[in-house]
């Protein structure tokens, strides 16, 4: 292929194996947008990232000593022949797994580092302070903690009313709700017994001083326990020193709580008990976790807190004057202390030079407080990226996977004029995309395909994009340049609506808003309107007090240094009205994880697991040696390899270097032992099973209805790709949202039932896209009502009513823009939407003119 004279070269890759890729090659030029396109599974990302960036990263640690090469994590070396002309290369991927509550914007983007310098360095001291380092100013470290609090701006505290909260009970009755339930409370209570304590009486009849012992002591008297007997038999026992049964150790509720709070690495346990605790704000501090020295400085009348808690834009702005030297008092202070001076614009000229790139990108609504958790993926995406494009760095290749994801169609332009200026820099951009808005913009497109996983792996295109029109196989092709026509059909009409009155949270303030039932309902707007605040907190919150379902309150799963106050069960909800009576349970689909450990996977949060473990064990061989369904599970004593405990691998410690992880020598990543690797269903065995992808389990299982249906459904939310056993841990948010909404669909026979999703296009080619719409739509042709938050115009052209939240962000959203069919919101004035569903009608006609 002959070089164009608008690209300075090509990086040449040569046999590429990686994954599925079929010992491909391909030229790629640099200085150049080169987008990677194909369905979801295809092998773009292998190519991407498995391979050029995982070798350029190789590369690079070569050159540095092995002891900072153990500081990396390192992605190993790619399965290639040779890769000729590739340069340094720097990595944007997509969050994987909940980052601590901790993290924040600030920190992200190291714009809390600056600002704790600039308050140290210029800030305003009151007489006779001393210093206080940057450092002092940072609510994770001793130095600046509130010694209160510990720097979390809260304290907790447990009262009666909160652990015992329907005091007719007794205590035998489990009065004492704090307590753990099963065996544990039940000990507590016989401990209580035996100290002669009436467990029999009304938890109000006995005397305060009793009530108080046992909720707030801190004694732990260790007594002999008699399970079984009646209280008289107790005492008797007591009284005649009898052996007991075990010697019991007492621990008042508030002493189980608080404890079990701070140590627990259970998620389920440390949201129980913060059920019956009070948090309040840290009376010493206030809830700005910080000392009071820090507290005492401030830079512009603002501490350093209510400085984080201004707006990013608004932050810029107090900023600007500094820079110029044209604030109030500046020629004073050059005079009196030029040094403080100096620090006090150089400062805050690095810091407006910072804000203004994410100000370009449309983040100027963020705090540098906004904690990390509550941001979109997309913000999160475009806040690292910020960070590196004021890096300046030149020749550079930036690997970037679907920088698009969560981002409204006016934000996607802030993008390409963000990764314009990466290019322009001297920068070469390899992106992975499925946004047919940034793919029309490359300068060079990879078509990777045709299908998923084996079906995949192979270059079907490599040029200037115009070009992929005459590939036959391109599912992409069929897309971009509309030859297929989106399936559609006239709005359905609502069975009833349900209505969400007094809305207050964030930036909405007592909004009112009304939702069809039995429709497919897209909720739209730009990033930070405001929309998810209104339906995947507000509406699912109130839905799940008023169907009694607090599981699908969406609690973090507290870390110790998390505030379990900013859980929905904690805060107020809105006013439900309509027909909410027709609906009979709440469904919520959100990109939490489906585990935390690579012991979860798709297999076994789908149950399909359990129906295939029962297949093995109804073989003739497995009846044979007496193997039950357990002796096919990787995570319990019997049929795992004991030498790795059935994770497959085994961590290998490195002088010098970083701990590596390689297979387990036993099973050599089976997970399985011998005895049970023997045993096999048509040919193969769980090991075996579990390696396959969805697509070819779904030929495998097709004569066995209930693993047959699991998979059915998997194929159809866009998951084909996929394998059985893949690790929860390797997971994206979008693909754990499809693995939850297939769990779902599976199960979708019953009642009426309001489904809330959040992207759920998230990470999907078009093509995944429209069988996903397929699934939703047969939701609602049962009956049951479906409202997603939504970026993708092909989802929201094909939906029933959509609401448009706007116009801005923060402060400038909040509010009902637009709300009716798609129709009547491509119309509708003041939309920022509304531009680009009119745009995604048009195509979708001209397509269905054209076919």
């Amino acid at each position: 292929m002959p070089t164009s004279p608008t690209f300075s070269g090509f990086v040449q890759v040569r046999g590429a194996r990686e994954h599925n890729l079929k010992n491909l090659s391909v030229q790629l030029p640099r200085d150049a947008l080169v987008v990677f396109t194909g369905v979801s599974g295809s092998g773009k990302s292998s190519l991407a990232f498995g391979t050029l960036y995982a070798e350029a990263q190789r590369r690079y640690l070569e050159s540095v000593s092995p002891y900072a090469r153990r500081l990396f994590h390192q992605v190993g070396a790619p399965d290639v022949d040779a890769i000729d002309g590739l340069p340094p290369a720097v990595a944007l991927q997509q969050q994987r797994g909940t980052p601590t509550a901790r993290s924040s914007v600030g920190s992200v983007t190291t714009l809390s580092n600056l600002v704790r310098m600039l308050y140290s360095r210029a800030g305003t001291y009151p007489p006779g302070q001393d210093i206080v380092y940057a450092e002092g100013f940072s609510p994770n470290t001793p130095e600046g903690a509130c010694p209160n609090c510990h720097g979390l701006g809260r304290v907790y505290e447990v009262t009666e009313a909160s652990m015992v909260p329907d005091p007719s009970l007794t205590i035998r009755e489990r009065a004492v709700a704090a307590w753990p339930q099963a065996w544990g409370g039940q000990n507590q209570r016989d401990i209580l017994v035996s100290l002669g304590i009436d467990v029999d009486v009304p938890w109000r009849e006995l005397p305060q001083e009793t009530r108080d012992w046992i909720l707030f002591s801190e004694e732990q008297p260790v007594v002999p326990v008699y399970p079984g007997l009646s209280p008289e038999e107790t005492k008797r026992a007591v009284r005649r020193k009898l052996d007991p049964d075990y010697m019991g150790t007492f621990s008042s509720a508030r002493r189980h709580v608080l404890h079990t709070f701070a140590t627990t690495e259970s998620a389920a346990m440390k949201r129980r008990v913060q059920a019956y605790m009070i948090s309040a704000e840290c009376p010493a501090c206030h809830g700005k976790r910080l000392r009071p020295e820090a507290l005492a400085v401030t830079f512009a009348g603002h501490d350093i807190t209510e400085f984080s808690r201004l707006p990013l834009k608004q932050v810029a702005a107090l900023l600007r004057p500094y820079v110029s030297g044209q604030e109030k008092g500046h020629t004073q202070l050059v005079e009196r202390q030029p040094e403080q001076a100096l620090a006090q614009q150089h400062l805050s000229g690095d810091l407006v030079a910072r804000l203004n790139v994410l100000l370009d990108l449309g983040l100027g609504y963020l705090q540098l407080e906004r904690s990390t958790p509550s941001l979109s993926p997309g913000e999160l995406q475009r806040l690292r990226l910020a960070t590196q494009l004021y890096s300046n760095l030149f020749g550079v290749v930036y690997v970037l996977d679907e920088p698009s994801a969560g981002l409204h169609p006016a934000d996607t332009e802030a993008l390409l004029k963000a990764l314009g200026g990466l290019k322009a820099a001297g920068n070469s951009l390899f992106v992975v995309e499925h946004d047919l808005d940034v793919v029309r913009h490359a300068d060079w497109l990879v078509d990777v395909g045709p299908g998923a996983g084996e079906q995949g792996g192979q270059i079907l295109y490599s040029g200037p994009p115009e070009g992929l029109r005459q590939v036959q196989d391109s599912s992409t092709a069929e897309y971009l340049f509309r030859t297929v026509s989106p399936e559609t059909h006239p709005p359905r009409t609502p069975s009833g609506w349900l209505k969400l009155e007094g809305v207050t949270r964030h930036n909405l303030k007592d909004l009112s808003v009304r939702f069809p039932l039995g429709a497919l309902t897209c909720v739209t707007g730009v990033s930070g309107s405001g929309k998810s605040t209104l339906v995947s907190q507000v509406l699912a919150e109130t839905l799940a007090v008023h169907y009694g379902q607090p599981n699908v309150l969406q609690t973090t799963d507290f870390l110790d240094d998390e505030d379990p106050s900013d859980t929905p069960a904690a805060t107020t909800v809105a006013r439900l009205g309509g027909d909410v009576a027709s609906l009979s349970r709440l469904v919520q689909v959100d990109q939490r994880p489906i585990g935390r450990t690579p012991r979860s996977n798709m297999a076994t949060y789908t149950g399909l697991f359990d129906h295939v473990r029962k297949l093995f064990a109804a073989t003739p061989l497995a009846r044979e040696n007496g193997f039950g369904p357990g002796r096919f599970s990787f995570n319990v004593r019997g049929g795992r390899c004991e030498h790795c405990q059935g994770e497959g691998w085994v961590m290998v410690e490195l002088l010098f270097l970083p701990s590596v992880y390689a297979p387990c020598p036993v099973c050599h990543g089976a997970r399985y032992n011998a005895e049970t690797l023997k045993v096999q269903y048509r040919g193969r065995n769980v090991a075996e099973v579990l390696g396959m992808t969805v697509d070819d389990a779904w030929d495998f299982f097709r004569d066995d209805a209930a693993v047959f249906r699991s998979l059915d459904t998997l194929r159809e939310v866009g998951l084909g790709y996929l394998r059985l056993g893949q690790p929860a841990t390797e997971l994206s948010g979008g693909e754990a949202q499809r693995i939850k909404l297939a769990t779902e669909l599976q199960r979708a026979g019953r009642g009426r039932t309001l489904y809330i999703l959040d992207e759920p296009t998230t990470g999907l080619h078009p093509a995944d896209v429209e069988r996903l719409a397929r699934q939703l739509d047969r939701l609602v042709d049962a009956g049951h009502t479906v409202i997603a938050v939504e970026h993708d115009m092909q989802l929201v052209v094909g939906s029933d009513w959509v609401i448009d939240v706007g116009p801005g962000a923060g402060d400038e959203g909040g509010q009902i823009v637009a709300q009716g069919t798609p129709l009547e919101v491509a119309q509708a004035g003041g939309s920022r939407t509304a531009p680009y569903l009119a745009r995604a009608l048009d195509t979708a006609e001209g397509a269905a003119v054209r076919h």
